[in-house]
């Protein structure tokens, strides 16, 4: 079960961070990769550890998922050099962190579009693709910030707009049933990244977790890439709208 084998994956996000860990998970299933982000170089360095994987081959596009263009034009280059796309992981995402109080226009702004109107945008041009075999697996990476608010960090834009990645991603698996397309999402907790792990690392965090997150930890490298592979494969094929979140039970309680 869940061999990718022949399946071409396109992974936004994937100059860092859970992108690289999620795109590892779909290469050592052996599917074909187009790698997207803005930083080519990191795609670059990234390619070889895709290969070694398993992954039969691996694509870069640069890419900025807020650019209309470059994603339409991006979209078109992928079905040429590959034929088809069957799988849409939408990964990439910045945000600035600020409460409602002092948040500005720009900084909202920021994160409703690389967060939440890239992901519209990125569906709309690869589904297309996906419409044309009948065939799609559409994943949606949102946040257990999109399920719940908190009392650690004021980020008011970011549970916005991953509230409303959670709530699209039921529009679209509604929309597309009968193309043949599913869309979930996963909406992960804390997890250790390069950009989060001095954060994690500290005594403030590891108390908190051991009041707030039932496991009592955060979340490891790998710990995402059984969610990732089982809403890739085929045989998720009745499993639609479903929202996954892997968080160690912080949304349980």
């Amino acid at each position: 079960m869940f061999d990718l084998k022949n399946q071409v994956a396109v992974v936004t996000g994937a100059s860092s961070g859970l992108g690289q860990q999620m795109a590892l998970a779909l290469a050592r299933q052996g599917a074909k990769l187009a790698i997207l982000a803005r930083r080519i170089e990191r795609l670059e360095e990234f390619k070889p550890k895709l290969e070694e994987a398993g992954s039969p081959a691996v694509f870069i596009y640069k890419c900025d998922v807020t650019d209309t263009d470059n994603i339409n034009n991006v979209a078109e280059s992928v079905e040429k050099d590959l034929g088809r796309v069957d799988i849409l992981l939408n990964c990439a995402g910045a945000s600035k962190d600020k409460g409602v109080l002092e948040m500005t226009d720009e900084e909202w702004d920021f994160t409703i579009a690389t967060d939440e109107t890239s992901v519209f945008k990125m569906t709309r041009a690869f589904a297309n693709i996906m419409k044309k075999n009948n065939y799609g697996r559409i994943i949606n990476i949102a946040s257990m910030y999109g399920l719940v608010g908190n009392t650690e960090i004021h980020t008011v834009a970011y549970h916005a707009s991953k509230g409303a990645v959670v709530n699209f991603t039921r529009a679209v698996a509604a929309e597309l049933a009968t193309e043949g397309i599913t869309c979930n999402a996963i909406c992960p907790g804390y997890f250790e990244t390069e950009l989060t792990k001095a954060v994690l690392d500290t005594d403030r965090f590891q108390e908190f977790a051991k009041t707030h997150v039932p496991m009592q930890r955060y979340g490891k490298p790998g710990e995402l890439d059984a969610a990732v592979v089982f809403l890739a494969s085929k045989e998720a094929s009745y499993v639609t709208g479903l929202i996954m979140p892997v968080d160690g039970g912080y949304t349980a309680v």
